[in-house]
């Protein structure tokens, strides 16, 4: 045989294995809520831990990229995780938690740039991104089957339209944030004759999110395509259009609100004095940054935190529900999260009696709370790498980016891996399918 023809097939079954096992690691991150419903152990949600990080340790192994560009986002996003690792050892070291804290802390922040790492560092065909493409999108289209499948013949709409994130608590968020972003990604990347699929799964997308009644969903993707407006714009002609549009706009959906039945439940948070600075929504909202500088020991603990698992991300509320299997591993379990995630749940905003919207337990503040300032200008950081490298001149990566973040504000959703690393999947997608052209 040619040894050029064997090493062209050498490559291909190379990259055919590290497509399949990215495949897998997406899947070990997208139905293990699904699994656990139909009575899987729920060891099943701990799987991705250990997927994530093969998958994307192969994919480096294996890529044989000489492309300089290709490798400096690389050598930039490995350089971004390990900054943000010592971050989190400084923390543990600091408030003196144990190495399972660490693991699955630095995992469960930054699987998604992993996954991109993993994806952006192979030199896929226009071939191998087709096979990994069809993957994700065969995920999302039996996503959002489910989901109507949930709705129309088991009648479990609203907070339990929750498709393959079924059941869990915001779990009707998650599953709109991912059909939504589906949505976008097929309406603007997929180019098919049949362009009326894609206006369709478009229109499924939009239809889950007002049926799941996923208001925060509409606010964040609002939030982030008024910033990229603004931050695209020179011109104030241009700026004074967009203006205007954004107020049209504003009023339309208000009108529909008033006017259309499947429009109203985004009535029901119209209350003004929840909002004003002695607002129970305010207050509530800011309770947790008041709790965890109230648990301070140190001035160190601004910049370090109080360590990873220790406070307000989702990794303290899973050391409570999985004590039995984590202690043993030697975890260190503080009370702290107990405290708020109590308080959390019994106010009557909250995301049991309330709404997740208002919850004092989010992404931006769990950062600075498990690892202070540095770790939460380091995570900054990888973000910023993935923005500037990867996004480009991309607008729908961008919203996708901004949306993210903005679920940041809310609740836990920046450490929703199902979530998470469908965002980083199509950020991946569409930047391969750039080089690809």
């Amino acid at each position: 045989m040619n040894p050029e023809v064997s090493l062209f097939k050498q490559k291909k079954q190379v990259l055919l294995k590290s497509n399949t096992i990215l495949l897998i690691a997406l899947g070990s991150t997208f139905f293990p809520r699904l699994l656990q419903s139909l009575k899987v152990p729920s060891l099943v949600n701990f799987l991705h831990f250990a997927i994530v990080p093969l998958a994307c340790g192969i994919a480096l192994f294996n890529t044989r990229s000489k492309d300089r560009y290709q490798i400096a986002i690389t050598q930039a996003i490995l350089f971004g995780l390990l900054i943000f690792f010592t971050i989190i050892i400084s923390s543990a070291l600091l408030n003196q938690t144990g190495v399972v804290n660490i693991i699955l802390s630095f995992l469960l922040w930054t699987e998604p740039f992993m996954f991109i790492l993993a994806l952006t560092s192979l030199p896929l065909s226009e071939a191998s991104l087709k096979n990994f493409r069809t993957g994700v999108i065969s995920f999302n289209l039996f996503h959002l089957l489910v989901a109507f499948i949930q709705a129309l013949a088991l009648g479990l709409g609203g907070d339990f339209m929750q498709g393959v994130f079924f059941y869990s608590g915001s779990g009707h968020v998650v599953a709109s944030s991912v059909s939504l972003s589906f949505g976008l990604y097929y309406f603007t990347s997929v180019k098919t004759q049949r362009r009326w699929l894609a206006y369709l799964i478009f229109a499924a997308s939009i239809v889950h999110l007002v049926m799941a009644d996923a208001k925060q969903v509409l606010f964040t993707f609002g939030f982030a395509v008024a910033i990229l407006t603004i931050s695209k714009t020179q011109e104030p002609v241009k700026i004074l259009i967009y203006t205007i549009s954004f107020i049209l706009s504003c009023i339309t959906f208000w009108w529909g609100v008033q006017n259309v039945e499947a429009l109203s439940a985004f009535l029901a948070w119209n209350r003004p004095e929840l909002y004003g600075t002695d607002g129970d929504a305010t207050q509530f909202k800011l309770s947790g940054i008041n709790f965890v500088i109230s648990k301070f020991h140190s001035s160190w603990n601004w910049w370090l935190g109080l360590g990873p698992g220790s406070s307000l991300d989702r990794l303290g509320q899973m050391f409570g529900e999985y004590k039995q299997l984590l202690l043993p591993l030697g975890a260190t379990i503080s009370p702290f999260p107990d405290e708020i995630w109590t308080i959390t749940k019994e106010h009557w905003l909250g995301p049991v009696k309330g709404s997740s919207f208002f919850a004092p337990t989010c992404g931006w503040a769990a950062i600075w709370a498990d690892f202070g300032f540095l770790g939460l200008f380091s995570y900054l950081y990888l973000g910023l790498i993935v923005w500037r490298k990867i996004c480009i001149d991309d607008d729908i990566s961008k919203i996708l980016i901004l949306s993210a973040s903005a679920h940041g504000f809310i609740f836990t959703q920046m450490q929703e891996p199902g979530y998470m690393l469908s965002v980083a999947a199509f950020i991946a997608l569409r930047w391969q399918e750039e080089q690809v052209q």
